[in-house]
């Protein structure tokens, strides 16, 4: 990489890497766009974060991810090495393999945010250069909708005071990095946690996301996560709540204890309890049902393609506790143009003047916030 380049570092580094970086020659090839692996149909998405070690690691540790490989992209030069990828035009990036109905692709992009610094449209950390950027390459319409509607959200949050600069493209031929690139991290583990320490990533990431940063464990509420047995669940739940939330079902409109509920606050999984929807989000859609235009914590809301009922949707679910909530629309208003049709039976609502007492303290603020606006 380029640190091992600088007068600083080359003369204390080169010993012990032996080489100048993140590269070398070798062959390449197109990845595939789909494949099957032990009966399941698996999706690709190829994403770039600079340094092709540093996002290879990651991925691989995800459930429902086969397999994640290192290569170039994004250029028009053909068959790129490491030696000429960059003037080629092509960025370092890293072609995932995964099965979607253990992970989904807006779950990728929850764990590609926790990876780099969007901010920054020069490079990644110690890398600068173009082909060090941060982007998304995306194979079809669907995920380019879910890249779009997942940077807006980043951006709406309030995490960065600067703008998110990352690209959203329309993917090309991925090329294979040469054969030592792969699994750098695993193959040579002391000279890439050296690399790693040294370029700053981790310290960055640390410092923005804090115990959120790894997105492969399911965000933690104030009530605890996860998923009791369908026994407990029944005993919790009241019927329509068990039928909601564990059965996909849909409570009637303007039958349901939000659909008209003005006061401030926010609604959180019935179940396990997790930050999902502010009412400082939410609007009369006229449909009966309550509807937000984003998500209160955009990591703890996952999105699944839903092909019951002759059509196609997009069904919403809570992370930690799978929990049906509802579908998204592209029928709202602005700020996002996004509707989150959602159960009432599938929430539970907490009003700000209890956020504090039931450990939902830090989203107070929020309220303050728009007040004094």
């Amino acid at each position: 990489m380029d640190i091992l380049k600088t007068p600083s570092f080359a003369s204390g580094l080169a010993v012990l890497l032996l080489l100048g970086g993140c590269g070398g020659g070798g062959d390449s090839h197109t990845a595939r766009a789909e494949e099957k692996t032990g009966g399941a149909q698996m999706e690709e998405a190829i994403f770039a974060g600079g340094c092709f070690w540093c996002m290879q690691a990651p991925f691989e540790k995800l459930k429902g991810v086969s397999s994640v490989v290192a290569g170039y992209t994004g250029g028009d030069g053909k068959d790129p090495t490491y030696g000429d990828y960059a003037e080629k035009g092509h960025l370092e990036a890293i072609d995932v393999t995964f099965d979607p109905a253990q992970i989904t692709y807006s779950q990728l992009l929850d764990a590609f945010w926790r990876q780099i610094d969007p901010t920054d449209a020069g490079g990644q950390f110690v890398d600068r250069g173009p082909q060090y950027r941060s982007a998304i390459f995306c194979l079809n319409d669907e995920q380019k909708r879910l890249a779009e509607k997942s940077k807006q959200e980043l951006a709406a949050s309030g995490k960065y005071d600067k703008p998110i600069v990352t690209e959203i493209i329309k993917s090309s031929i991925f090329y294979k990095a040469e054969d030592y690139h792969q699994d750098y991290y695993k193959k040579n583990p002391i000279r890439y946690k050296f690399y790693r320490s040294r370029s700053g990533r981790d310290n960055y990431l640390d410092k923005v996301w804090g115990k959120d940063r790894n997105a492969e464990e399911p965000h933690e509420s104030a009530q605890g996560s996860g998923k009791p047995s369908a026994e407990e669940l029944k005993k919790k739940l009241t019927a329509i709540q068990y039928k909601v939330t564990q059965q996909n079902g849909t409570e009637p409109p303007f039958k349901n204890e939000y659909w008209n509920n003005e006061r401030a606050g926010i609604y959180v999984d019935v179940v396990s309890g997790e930050p999902l929807f502010s009412s400082l989000d939410k609007f009369d859609s006229g449909t009966g049902w309550p509807s937000f235009t984003r998500p209160l914590e955009p990591g703890n809301v996952v999105e699944r393609e839903d092909n019951s009922l002759f059509s196609k949707r997009t069904e919403v679910r809570s992370k930690g506790a799978d929990s049906h909530l509802g579908h998204v629309f592209d029928d709202g208003p602005a700020p996002t143009g996004l509707r989150y049709c959602m159960n009432s039976a599938a929430l539970r609502f907490i009003p700000k003047e209890d956020l504090e007492k039931q450990g939902y303290g830090k989203y107070a603020a929020l309220f303050d916030k728009a007040a004094a606006h």
